[in-house]
């Protein structure tokens, strides 16, 4: 059985998503932007960050967008690199040194600037 890789997922304007129909293409266009941004954010910190015995969970660690680009989904999708959930979490032996959960945090401060920011350009 392959284990799934570790992740977190940036959520983008899911209170506008039953407007967006209203939206300009323009807004719906910057609202994607930065979602893809944040994303971009998170996995850059993550990567300053995660530990580097290897260097392969800095290297391998990614954004990918979904949901027609109101979502990203931040980490490691690789199966092979179950072991960053390790990292994060700690285990009985090792303790915890996360890189993931504390960069969405630092995101989540910058998030909601970040898409009002999306919205002026748009407007402007």
């Amino acid at each position: 059985m392959a284990r799934s890789g570790i992740t977190v997922e940036i959520v983008g304007a899911s209170r506008l998503r039953a407007r967006l129909e209203d939206l300009s293409e323009e807004v719906v266009r910057e609202l994607k932007k930065a979602v893809e941004e944040s994303g971009e954010a998170v996995a850059a910190d993550t990567r300053r960050d995660v530990a580097k015995d290897t260097r392969n969970l800095e290297r391998k660690v990614e954004s990918r967008p979904a949901n027609d680009g109101f979502n990203a989904t931040v980490g490691w999708h690789d199966p092979e690199d179950y072991y960053a959930r390790f990292l994060e979490v700690g285990t009985r032996r090792a303790p915890a040194q996360p890189a993931l959960g504390p960069a969405l945090e630092a995101e989540r401060a910058r998030y909601r600037g970040r898409l009002t920011e999306a919205v002026r350009r748009a407007l402007r």
